[in-house]
C-alpha cells in the first residue's frame, strides 16, 4: 500500500483531483491497484515556508498563483 505525501504551497482545489489521479496512475502502471494508493497533500502557506533566509511570500511575491 503506497502512501505518497506531497509538501507544497497551496494548490488550487480544481487541480487536486488530476494531481491525485496522475500520481495514482504511476502505481497502477506498475500493477498496484488504485484502491491501494493513498495520496496526502500537505499545503503550507508561503508565509510559513522559507529558503535562503527569506519567506517565500516575499521571495516569490511576483509569482503568478
Amino acid at each position: 500500500m503506497p502512501i505518497v505525501q506531497i509538501e507544497s504551497w497551496p494548490i488550487e482545489k480544481e487541480k487536486k483531483p488530476l494531481l491525485i489521479k496522475k500520481i495514482t496512475d504511476v502505481f497502477t502502471e506498475m500493477g498496484i491497484p488504485a484502491q491501494a494508493v493513498t495520496v496526502l497533500i500537505h499545503e503550507t502557506s508561503l508565509d510559513n515556508w522559507g529558503s535562503g533566509g527569506e519567506q517565500h511570500s516575499v521571495k516569490f511575491k511576483d509569482l503568478k498563483r
